[in-house]
């Protein structure tokens, strides 16, 4: 199909220039070339005439795309120039970018730097890109702590990670409904969860990258990604934590809340709670947020005695 059938169908003329500036042609030279697309052969000058733009500038463009290959020049005087089909130009330029995309490979110098460094990305869709494309990279193993939510949004992602021959595991919070092709497990975390500090997510790909981040809430969406072995060692044992607290939910929920309150409470309450508070408090993940109100309601009360 060539750019006078685009037109035809209701492209936009804006569009067809914006797409072949795209493919590496200037601003005129694209004109130059939609015109010849739409009328046919043409005058430099007759371009010229067109575009209101002066001639010098118009054959020089031409020239240009003779010199391209998008154009045929005819002998004799004035010169006349078609335009060669889009489809051969779009060969010729996949053709020869696919040549520089091989070079470059072959003879860019290779990253051998350890990514120890902790580097941060900010806004959804810089996050969520990042993370696909660091699961398309995966080669042996992911791990992924993850609320519903982004799981979600992820879901194609991760179907996909197995298919590569790499194990994947999901400690999913909430209804994720991932494909059954991924091995997940619920993580019972607690329900006071403050939604305006936003969803906790991680994920540690080939026990190398750890990527930390939130989502949702008040603030905007923000990822932190390491080599770090620290924060590698971190997460990874966090995550062997949580599955192993998992199991013993699965064969003795009952006797363990029975003993140990739910989550646990009662074992973390022992090193947490002050002597003398009220030993009805929340659990872990709530415990900051409720922390965190007592004290501006203590200020409040202090102002008001004031």
């Amino acid at each position: 199909m060539n750019l006078s059938q685009l037109m035809k169908r209701g492209t936009g003329m804006e569009d067809i220039h914006l797409h072949l500036k795209n493919l590496g042609f200037t601003d005129l030279e694209a004109k130059c070339l939609h015109v010849l697309a739409e009328s046919g052969t043409q005058t430099g000058y007759e371009i010229a005439k067109q575009l209101g733009v002066s001639r010098s500038n118009v054959y020089s463009a031409l020239q240009k795309l003779a010199e391209k290959g998008a154009v045929l020049t005819s002998h004799g005087e004035p010169t006349h120039y078609q335009s060669v089909p889009i489809e051969e130009i779009g060969d010729r330029v996949e053709a020869e970018l696919q040549a520089s995309i091989r070079y470059v490979k072959e003879h860019m110098p290779k990253q051998g730097a350890h990514r120890s460094e902790y580097f941060s990305l900010e806004g959804d869709t810089k996050v969520l890109d990042r993370i696909r494309t660091e699961l398309r990279k995966a080669k042996e193993e992911v791990l992924c702590d993850l609320w519903a939510q982004e799981a979600q949004l992820l879901k194609e992602e991760l179907r996909k990670v197995p298919a590569q021959g790499v194990r994947l595991l999901v400690s999913a919070i909430g209804d994720a409904a991932l494909p059954s092709s991924v091995q997940q497990f619920s993580h019972k975390r607690d329900a006071t969860w403050n939604e305006r500090n936003g969803r906790k997510f991680t994920l540690l790909i080939d026990r190398k990258l750890a990527i930390v981040g939130t989502r949702g809430g008040d603030e905007p969406t923000l990822a932190m990604l390491t080599e770090h072995p620290a924060m590698v060692e971190l997460l990874l044992n966090s995550f062997w934590r949580d599955v192993v607290i998992h199991e013993l939910q699965q064969d003795m929920g009952a006797k363990l809340e029975d003993k140990y309150g739910k989550n646990f409470k009662k074992i973390i309450q022992k090193y947490t709670v002050p002597e003398g508070r009220e030993k009805d408090t929340p659990s872990v993940e709530g415990e900051a947020a409720s922390t965190t109100d007592e004290s501006k309601t203590g200020e409040g009360k202090r102002k008001k005695k004031k």
